[in-house]
């Protein structure tokens, strides 16, 4: 993902167009805009653009996020979440860097993380658990 002059013109890999409806698991290392609607959980470590118009119903762990859409679930992103004016955000955020433009919606709790390598056993997964007890061994 190359990034230009300014932090929201970046190179998209992958999008999902305005017809498309998916559902199930997403994993994908690059970049992906979501223009479409899309339900279930996406875990990646790149880039994540969810667009004016798009919906997401889903958990979200990325290394960072910019919603233009509506997002109705938990977001995790290491680097950083911006929010657009006119998107909604209906679920937790967790991030070590957060930004709101005016006439957004968020509902939710933000926790702001300092290290984005720690994990919160009370918020993690079971599998991110388990990875992060067998590599202390």
């Amino acid at each position: 993902m190359k990034k230009t002059g300014n932090n929201n013109a970046r190179k998209i890999g992958t999008t999902l167009g305005e017809t498309t409806v998916f559902s199930g698991v997403m994993n994908f290392t690059d970049s992906l805009k979501i223009n479409g609607n899309f339900k279930g959980e996406i875990i990646s470590t790149g880039f994540l653009y969810v667009d004016a118009g798009a919906v997401v119903n889903a958990d979200i762990e990325v290394d960072s996020i910019v919603i233009a859409g509506v997002v109705r679930g938990n977001i995790v992103a290491s680097s950083h979440v911006e929010m657009m004016p006119g998107g909604q955000v209906y679920g937790n955020v967790r991030t070590s860097r957060l930004r709101i433009s005016d006439n957004v919606v968020f509902e939710g709790k933000c926790e702001m993380i300092k290290d984005p390598r720690t994990v919160d056993i009370f918020s993690a997964r079971v599998d991110k658990l388990k990875k992060t007890v067998g590599s202390v061994e």
